[in-house]
């Protein structure tokens, strides 16, 4: 049983309030609020209140900071025009804003999503922008815990309260609320959909919508395919199809001219040099200094998308042995899907936060253990990735103009910190699979017609074994 699947029979089996009477409309519309009550009850007080007030200190402190470095939030206002081009039936993907002369490089359904920003003024648009991320990062987070299965549940408010005040000095989340990004949003979307059970027939629908937004969160219908989940990932695409045919309907040139031709021109994207692309693609040309770093690129990308889904997919498979495993599994998508993008610039890796979320679990799990059979392996690992995503590094070496191109050996790896830790990710995740299969007797790749088997004797040993021994296996 996964954590994911262990935490919802968690939360049918806990008794809870009476439902309350009235419409079934008004009772699915207030859910969330009541959820968020009882969640809020069933807090520790104290900790509550402590992790109120270090997360409010290090909020002001964010201010502060942010009031003196400033903050363009220059996206937010490439989308607000993206919103006003649709409402005012102007050419979308003709638009140049900023001092940057910035095009739109999303879907036409995007920008229609956008046209609610522009019935307000930019300034309140900053401040109630910066405000729904910090919300978002704190329900990222949420989804992440109950991806992990960690903490327990009445625990779990105290850490998002946490990770929504101390999370933006994470660089990714720090440069989202920087640029007015929408990638708080797309994770959510996704991290709801993953967590959704299986059964449910709407499982897909927020990839689905993600990916309409912004193609690549549609690399998770892959994920839900190779794992088994063939309905969700079909349901999945046709919500993606469903977008694009709504895209058509209301803007059908803005349609046509970007499956087409806006789409595969990547100067509209940005150069795949600069340091502000955390892509293997981006790594390569930095180390060729080559700014179209060719097939050699091509062919490591391809290999990392081979193996990372290869891993992904393994984990997964392995729930019967591999705690947490579906929280592996969807990291390690996330990683590869970023890893192999063309370009993925340092936002984008807003996964971090679930990544931080799982490997703080393997530390409190291993922390838990007795003293005799304890390691730090786990701690050490967590403390790593949490200093490399605060480092900035990137921002931290020469990177102006061709720079980017001249950099030495020593600075490659400061301007190219996340696809390192990611592949170290990826490198892990392997390893702990391995090592858990063999452990359990069980080959390391599946052989054909085996899965039936090995799951059925899985589940049979499950059910004969005391419940001491299954409680790790299901964290």
């Amino acid at each position: 049983m996964t954590a994911v699947q262990q935490d919802q029979r968690t939360a049918v089996a806990a008794p809870g309030p009476a439902t309350p009477a009235g419409p079934a409309w008004s009772r699915r519309a207030t859910a969330p609020v009541r959820a968020v009550r009882e969640a809020l009850r069933a807090a520790p007080r104290r900790e509550l209140r402590k992790a109120s007030l270090v997360a409010g200190v290090s909020l002001l402190c964010y201010a502060v900071v942010r009031h003196f470095i400033g903050t363009s939030m220059v996206d937010m206002i490439v989308y607000r025009a993206e919103g006003a081009a649709v409402a005012g039936g102007h050419d979308l993907y003709a638009l140049r804003v900023t001092q940057w002369n910035l095009p739109a490089t999303y879907p036409p359904f995007a920008a229609m999503l956008f046209v609610p920003t522009t019935w307000f003024p930019v300034g309140f648009l900053r401040v109630a922008i910066t405000i729904g991320n910090i919300a978002l990062l704190g329900l990222t987070a949420l989804f992440a815990f109950r991806l992990a299965g960690w903490p327990r549940r009445e625990l779990r408010p105290v850490g998002v309260v946490l990770v929504a005040g101390l999370g933006v000095w994470l660089e990714p989340v720090f440069t989202t609320l920087r640029y007015g990004q929408i990638n708080l949003i797309l994770i959510c979307l996704v991290l709801w959909d993953l967590t959704t059970p299986d059964s449910r027939k709407w499982k897909g629908v927020g990839i689905g919508i993600a990916a309409g937004m912004k193609l690549t969160p549609g690399f998770f219908a892959v994920y839900l395919l190779l794992t088994g989940r063939i309905r969700a990932a079909f349901t999945a695409g046709f919500t993606f199809l469903a977008t694009f045919a709504i895209g058509t309907l209301v803007l059908p040139d803005a349609t046509w001219g970007f499956w087409t031709k806006y789409l595969y021109d990547s100067s509209r994207v940005g150069k795949t040099e600069i340091v502000d692309n955390q892509s293997l693609r981006g790594v390569a040309a930095r180390f060729l200094h080559l700014a179209d770093p060719g097939s050699a690129a091509t062919l490591a990308a391809a290999a990392i998308a081979v193996g990372g889904l290869a891993v992904a997919t393994l984990t997964y498979r392995s729930a019967p042995w591999l705690p947490r495993s579906e929280a592996w599994g969807v990291c390690c998508a996330a990683v590869t899907a970023l890893l192999i993008s063309p370009i993925s610039w340092t936002h984008h890796w807003v996964w971090c936060v679930p990544i931080v979320v799982l490997l703080a679990a393997e530390a409190s799990h291993e922390r838990s253990r007795p003293a005799e059979v304890r390691h730090r392996r786990w701690r050490v690992v967590l403390w790593l990735t949490v200093v490399g995503f605060c480092s900035f590094s990137m921002w931290l070496v020469p990177h102006k103009g061709i720079t980017n191109l001249q950099m030495g050996l020593l600075k490659q790896l400061p301007a190219g910190m996340y696809p390192w830790i990611g592949i170290c990710f990826l490198v892990v995740a392997a390893v702990r699979v391995g090592s858990r299969r063999r452990a359990a007797g069980q080959p390391l790749v599946p052989l054909p017609g085996q899965r039936g088997i090995l799951g059925a004797m899985a589940t049979a040993a499950a059910a004969g074994a005391p419940e001491r021994q299954r409680t790790p296996a299901a964290r």
